[in-house]
């Protein structure tokens, strides 16, 4: 067992004994060796314990619940046991590429003001082969905060933070699902968030995944998660407002064909919750202007299946495409003046 370790890498566990093992053997062959694997075994039905035990390496501490204790309890009291200065996030279904601590060490070393660093994600299928789809998330903190007013804009298997600042935060026992997208929005309030944009990441998909169980109650934490940042955004909303902008990041996902109606819609939404931005400021203007701009664009161009050219009609006469062409000139200007009055 290491005494102080520079990194914990934190992999909870229910039910895993299929997969359990190929996570601790990424983590065991990493290229960064000052490490300890904290495992906890949520009270488990199968052979999770008694895999998790079968590793007699001292950088492997395990920890079992008697009883179930639901996802972010036993986060919470991963958190609280860690040893390192960081802790790494690893979900017991998925596996680590052999640089991913190395490479996230050494950017959270060099980069004080960062509390959590993510990655881009490669997909794998169950059997652990490699898939061509990668998840790729916002890279700078100011696209990371801008994105997360629609989506989760880090993949929590992937996450590496500062230990003593999610001591502080914690995950929230009221969110069985979305704890990890709530405790980002909390933490992006104060500090800097960001992705390295490479996989650092396997994620498996298989039919036990329990976002894929439980989609509705993840729609209604959404639902409040995205109700809290629009209230400290200032802008005002319906609740039928909520679903149709969960939508606007889910265009490919869920193969919605968006209608005029729908289109109407988002461009007046968009434009308001840019017009709300210009008022309180709350997020980056340039990356504010390119969120809007991308959630019209993939509107638009998932509506041309239904309504052919008028969609692209729509899009091109919108103020929101103009809008991020100015915004960008702006930024371009400013920066080419900085550069020649320095």
């Amino acid at each position: 067992m290491l005494d102080n370790p520079k990194v914990t890498v934190f992999i909870p566990a229910y039910n895993r004994e299929k997969y359990i093992g190929d996570a601790i053997e990424s983590i065991l062959a990493q290229t960064f060796a000052n490490f300890e694997i904290l495992l906890i075994d949520d009270g488990s039905k199968d052979r999770t314990i008694e895999i998790m035990r079968s590793y007699n390496d001292p950088r492997v501490r395990i920890i079992r619940n008697q009883t179930n204790l639901g996802i972010p309890k036993t986060r919470n009291k991963g958190i609280e046991q860690a040893r390192g200065e960081y802790i790494a996030m690893l979900d017991s279904d998925d596996r680590a590429f052999p640089t991913r601590l190395e490479k996230q060490v050494d950017f959270l070393d060099a980069h004080y003001d960062y509390a959590q660093v993510g990655s881009w994600c490669r997909m794998m299928d169950e059997q652990g082969q490699p898939l061509k789809k990668t998840k790729r998330q916002p890279v700078s903190p100011e696209d990371v905060d801008t994105q997360l007013l629609f989506r989760c804009s880090l993949s929590n298997r992937s996450i590496m933070a500062r230990t003593k600042i999610l001591q502080e935060y914690g995950y929230r026992n009221d969110y069985p699902r979305c704890q990890d997208y709530d405790l980002h929005v909390r933490l992006a309030q104060k500090y800097k968030l960001g992705n390295l944009p490479e996989c650092l990441v396997y994620g498996r998909i298989h039919a036990d995944q329990i976002t894929s169980q439980t989609l509705e109650l993840g729609d209604e934490k959404k639902r409040e998660i995205i109700r809290h940042q629009l209230k400290v955004l200032g802008v005002h909303f319906t609740e039928e407002d909520l679903g149709p902008h969960l939508t606007l990041s889910r265009m490919r996902k869920c193969h919605f064909t968006p209608d005029q109606d729908y289109l109407q819609w988002a461009e007046n939404w968009l434009l308001k919750l840019q017009e709300a931005n210009l008022q309180t400021r709350r997020y980056s203007e340039r990356a504010f202007a390119q969120a809007v701009s991308e959630k019209w664009m993939r509107a638009c161009w998932s509506a041309w299946d239904g309504m052919g050219w008028i969609a692209l009609k729509y899009y091109f006469h919108s103020p929101l495409r103009k809008s991020l062409r100015n915004t960008i000139r702006e930024h371009v200007f400013t920066r080419s003046a900085q550069h020649t009055f320095n």
